[in-house]
């Protein structure tokens, strides 16, 4: 793994070693805003309240006796790919591998919610972890704070998982334990781990994580204003050759990578080898599933003469959503899908 931060550590996935459709847990990107909390999983409670018919306190024997789900889904970091902005941008400083896909098994939290019941007036679901601190760059709040994001009620109660397993194999103290929310379609900033509370609200929620950090601009009809980051956008990533990788000229290099979106299918894949003059249909791997990334391939001949080449990938799904080949600026520092230059040297 590729250390970003020590602490609290933020981990990578060298995304060269891209191999199979499910990430193991060992290679599985770490994103931490805080350290990770200790928690004693005999005395681990998730607390419901709020706009509920009455509040409740559920353990993980709880929960574990409610039907249990599984399902594949594609996690990535919001500023997944960072490093590729220019000028700089403040903010960890991601390349390729902060994402990964896994198999998660928990319960729906649409089902805790139905068992609990809901006030008539529910608007939004509250997921707060039990990781905390204080905020260093202003603005910000006083004090500590809990990593905290919403969802609408809606996503909550048909498209989120609380997931105790990754990969068949309970959680572990990185990746969340003993309980956490999964988001499928959704970037990784909404998959909060270390699950302690959770809060339905009957009004929109404006935490910390949810307006200061992890919003972006959007352009509407009536003007420029912040909105929550949430679905993940269409996006290809070339996981060989690497950047600046020197390959044999005039042999066959066999270009791999995987592509991902929300709530839609991945149905093609582009490569351009000549930093977007002309574009080849790659090979999409067999394994698929809604809200999992799709591996694919490209049998590339590579030029006998020696010099620079810049390779591009461009992903197609099947709302019709096609990666950019410029960045969207009021994007700011997040959701960095337009077509990412690998550049590699032909000798």
């Amino acid at each position: 793994m590729i250390i970003r931060e020590k602490e609290p550590a933020n981990l990578e996935m060298p995304f060269g070693q891209l191999a199979g459709f499910f990430t193991p847990n060992d290679q599985f990107y770490i994103r931490a805003h805080f350290p990770v909390p200790e928690i004693d999983p005999a005395s681990w409670r998730l607390r419901l309240e709020g706009e509920v018919r009455e509040a409740r306190v559920w353990s993980l024997e709880d929960l574990r006796k409610l039907p249990a789900t599984t399902v594949p889904a594609t996690l990535e970091c919001a500023g997944n790919s960072r490093v590729f902005l220019v000028p700089k941008v403040k903010g960890t400083q991601w390349e390729l591998g902060a994402v990964g896909n896994a198999e998660w098994t928990g319960v729906s939290l649409g089902e805790v919610l139905r068992v609990t019941g809901l006030k008539e007036g529910a608007l939004e679901v509250v997921l707060e972890g039990a990781d905390s601190g204080a905020i260093s760059d202003p603005p910000k709040p006083a004090g500590k704070i809990h990593y905290a994001r919403s969802v609408p009620l809606g996503k909550a109660l048909e498209g989120v998982l609380l997931a105790y397993e990754m990969n068949g194999e309970p959680l572990t103290p990185a990746h969340g334990f003993p309980l956490r929310a999964v988001v499928p379609g959704w970037y990784g900033m909404a998959a909060v781990k270390w699950l302690q509370r959770i809060v339905v609200t009957d009004r929109p929620y404006n935490g910390y994580y949810q307006t200061v950090d992890y919003a972006f601009w959007q352009r509407d009809a009536a003007g420029v204003h912040l909105v929550p980051i949430t679905e993940m956008q269409v996006k290809a990533a070339i996981a060989r050759p690497g950047v600046n990788e020197v390959i044999a000229a005039g042999t066959s290099y066999k270009v791999t990578g995987a592509a991902w979106t929300a709530e839609a299918e991945i149905v093609k894949v582009e490569l351009s080898t000549d930093g977007g003059s002309s574009w080849q249909t790659a090979s999409l791997g067999k394994e698929k599933a809604r809200n999992s990334w799709r591996l694919w391939e490209y049998d590339w001949s590579v030029p006998p003469a020696p010099g620079r080449r810049v390779l591009l990938a461009r992903a197609t799904d099947s709302r019709g959503r096609a990666q950019p080949m410029e960045r969207d600026p009021d994007r700011g520092s997040y959701e960095i899908n337009h077509c990412l230059p690998i550049e590699v040297e032909i000798r």
